[in-house]
């Protein structure tokens, strides 16, 4: 596991004693905390926690999994409570370990619990660190008809405000404030880390943002519901599992070799012009073709929503990868995929509050007015003026797979130029990648932000691609000695071992092979400007 990756760990923990864990090395000012009166704020319990194996909270493994084994940690102060009405946090403060900063992780899909695994990185690593629930326990939407408070905290309230209350009970405990900030986050992580950009630009000097889903609305409509749409309003149209590894197939054999070099990866999927009618069977339906229907689902989802008075929605999921669409669009059968799921709850609860909302009898264009008119000022971090953030030194690090299904890698891109156009001034929709208008904003806008597209990664990590890596450490070496990322070296990973490297490139550079030596070694590639073909 990775600094940039998140893991989710349900975790429904409530106290209401002061304890002291054996042997107790943290300072006697632990339990000082509780006597701070931090406004809205209930600690529930506070815990000295020694160095040595920490039991991870959570649910039990399901049968035949492997058991859940301890972890050993450094000694630590550990607080637990919640800000008024719901948001549940725990704050772990270290005892004699601390590096004098402070990193505050993110959440995925609709959030709903503490996040231990990157708690567990960030502290071992010397950082005070912090995480929240966002105000509703587990990871569905049944908490949201009828509380705009609580949909209020999930949209942006609850990370600002447990980003406050961390930092004073940092500076209590530690003696000190603390000297750096960051936060950390992928997915709706992203979204997080973006909104704090935006609306509170003085919380943290660094970010880094993991394939943001920050246009929440539109990601809702553009890819959550599309690909329910595409493969589920009719029954044939949906795509079973077992036919993935063909079109991942057909898609590497129509588009590898665009960037001149033949590793299975496609570098830059917007050149792709795969064609799925070349799939349909031409006899017997099998896992190797695809039937009309199917074909047709197919493009949708490539295609993407298309613009709905006049103004374009989300970008469409791109070709390549596809062999990792399984956990998302197709396991489980119709009706039961991640990404109707998520689409199933958010518009049910969220945007209708209506337990009988139905996507099959749904009017999509009069949807999408309904969608943004109630939630998009509480949920999409799309206000791309990042001046203020700049002003005080602050460093965004972007991150994105081309291969991810679940948020399109051009909502990142676009957005990524919408960033560079707002820091520079540079006139909107007077450049793309590729002219010399953008090189030369891009060039202004890398002092505070940079992106790096990884060719094959999934959703904030897997896929075919080199997709193993640290983009947390090169930010911090970015905000505290002035050492912008040139490169970032992603690995792929065979039990375990690394069997791929590959540097991933500053957008819109990209990692380009020398021609000579292995295409698995990261040092026969460089960061160049795009080649055409």
């Amino acid at each position: 596991m990775t600094r940039s990756l998140l893991v989710s760990v349900f975790a429904g923990m409530l106290g209401v004693l002061f304890l002291v864990a054996a042997p107790a090395l943290a300072s006697p000012s632990c339990s000082h905390i509780a006597t701070l009166g931090i406004p809205d704020t209930v600690i529930e319990q506070i815990a000295a926690v020694g160095a040595g194996p920490f039991n991870v909270p959570g649910p039990p493994p399901p049968p035949g999994a492997p058991k859940r084994e301890p972890v050993m940690l450094p000694a630590f102060c550990r607080v637990q409570g919640h800000i008024k009405p719901a948001i549940k946090f725990e704050v772990w403060l270290p005892y004699d370990t601390w590096n004098g900063n402070f990193e505050e992780v993110g959440n995925g899909g609709f959030a709903g619990t503490i996040q231990y695994g990157p708690m567990i990185a960030a502290l071992k690593a010397g950082y005070a660190t912090a995480s929240t629930d966002t105000g509703h326990v587990g990871g569905g939407t049944e908490w949201a008809p009828g509380h705009p408070e609580l949909v209020m905290d999930y949209g942006y309230r609850a990370i600002h405000e447990l980003t406050m209350k961390a930092k004073t009970m940092i500076e209590d405990y530690e003696g000190a404030a603390p000297r750096l900030s960051y936060f950390n986050g992928c997915s709706n992580g992203g979204r997080q880390g973006l909104m704090e950009a935006q609306r509170y630009p003085n919380d943290y000097d660094g970010i880094l943002v993991g394939a943001p889903a920050n246009p929440w609305t539109a990601f809702e409509l553009g890819d959550m519901l599309w690909h329910t749409l595409a493969t589920m309003k009719d029954a044939e149209s949906f795509i079973p599992t077992e036919k993935l590894a063909a079109i991942d197939d057909a898609t590497a054999a129509a588009c590898d070799e665009l960037d001149g070099t033949k590793d299975g990866l496609i570098s830059d999927p917007r050149k792709c012009k795969f064609d799925p009618s070349t799939l349909v069977c031409k006899g017997a339906d099998s896992p190797t073709c695809l039937t009309a229907k199917q074909a047709d689902a197919l493009k949708m989802i490539y295609a993407g929503v298309p613009p709905v008075n006049g103004k374009p929605v989300f970008p469409a999921t791109m070709p390549g990868g596809e062999r990792g669409w399984g956990n998302f669009m197709t396991a489980g059968g119709p009706m039961k995929t991640t990404s109707f799921n998520l689409a199933n709850n958010f518009f049910k609860n969220l945007v209708y509050e209506d337990p009988n909302w139905d996507f099959h009898s749904w009017d999509y264009t009069k949807g999408v007015a309904d969608t943004q008119k109630k939630l998009s000022s509480v949920l999409d971090a799309t206000d791309y003026n990042l001046k203020p953030f700049a002003m005080h030194g602050g460093k965004m690090l972007m991150y994105h797979g081309w291969s991810d299904p679940v948020v399109s890698p051009l909502n990142t891109v676009n957005q990524y130029k919408l960033m560079v156009t707002a820091l520079t001034g540079a006139k909107p929709g007077t450049f793309d990648q590729e002219t010399a208008a953008f090189t030369a904003a891009n060039e202004k806008a890398q002092d505070t932000i940079r992106l790096f597209m990884a060719p094959g990664m999934s959703h904030c990590g897997g896929g075919d691609g080199p997709s193993v890596f640290d983009a947390f450490t090169p930010l911090t070496m970015w905000v505290e000695k002035k050492q912008a990322p040139q490169q970032i070296i992603a690995s792929h990973m065979t039990n375990n071992k690394p069997d791929r490297t590959r540097p991933l490139c500053p957008y819109p550079t990209t990692a380009q092979y020398s021609g000579q030596g292995s295409i698995d070694d990261a040092s026969n590639f460089a960061c160049k400007a795009p080649v055409s073909r």
